[in-house]
C-alpha cells in the first residue's frame, strides 16, 4: 500500500480571501451550472492543489458536502490531491512508451522517490504523474522532468536523470 504522503497545508489569508471572492463571482456566473468543476479549478489555480482544508471552504461556500467535492475532485484527473513538486516528474504510459518498458521506469521513479503517481516527495522536491503520449513515439520510453524530456529511457538511467536535480 502506498504511504500516504502528509504535507502541512499552509494556505494563506490572502488565498483563502482570494478563493471566497472567486466563488462568489462563479455561482453569480453559473447560476447552478458547472459550478463545482469551476470552483475547483479556481482553486487549484490559487493553490496549486486542492487540500482538504481548501475542499472544505469550496463544500461550505457551494453547500455541499465535503465528500461530494472531494468526489470530484478525484474523479477528474486535471485535480491534484498533492502538491506538485520544484520538479514535475512525467512518464509516458502511453501505448508505445508502454510496450517499450515505461511501466518499468515508472515503477523505478517510485521506489527512488519513495512515492506514488500523483504524489510529491516529502521535501517538496519531487512530485510524480503518469502521462500519456506527449507526441514523441519514436523516443519511446519517455520521461519529462519540468520541460527536459528524455528519450529511449532504461531502468538503469533513472538514478542518473533524478541526480541531475537533487544537487
Amino acid at each position: 500500500m502506498a504511504k500516504k504522503i502528509e504535507v502541512p497545508f499552509n494556505g494563506t489569508r490572502e488565498q483563502e480571501e482570494k478563493l471566497r471572492a472567486a466563488l462568489a463571482q462563479i455561482r453569480a456566473e453559473h447560476e447552478g451550472k458547472g459550478l463545482m468543476i469551476a470552483s475547483l479549478q479556481k482553486a487549484q489555480e490559487i493553490y496549486g492543489y486542492l487540500p482538504e482544508a481548501v475542499q472544505q471552504i469550496i463544500a461550505d461556500e457551494l453547500g455541499v458536502s465535503l465528500a461530494e467535492v472531494y468526489g470530484v475532485a478525484t474523479f477528474y484527473a486535471q485535480f491534484s490531491l498533492y502538491p506538485k513538486g520544484q520538479y514535475k516528474i512525467g512518464v509516458c504510459l502511453g501505448t508505445a512508451c508502454y510496450v517499450k518498458g515505461a511501466g518499468d521506469v515508472y515503477r523505478k521513479v517510485c521506489d527512488t522517490l519513495k512515492i506514488e503517481g500523483g504524489q510529491c516527495t516529502d521535501d517538496l522536491r519531487f512530485s510524480l504523474d503518469a502521462t500519456r503520449c506527449i507526441g514523441c513515439c519514436g523516443l519511446a520510453p519517455v520521461m519529462t522532468v519540468n520541460d527536459d524530456v528524455y528519450g529511449k529511457v532504461t531502468v538503469d538511467q533513472v538514478e542518473g536523470i533524478l541526480a541531475k536535480y537533487k544537487g
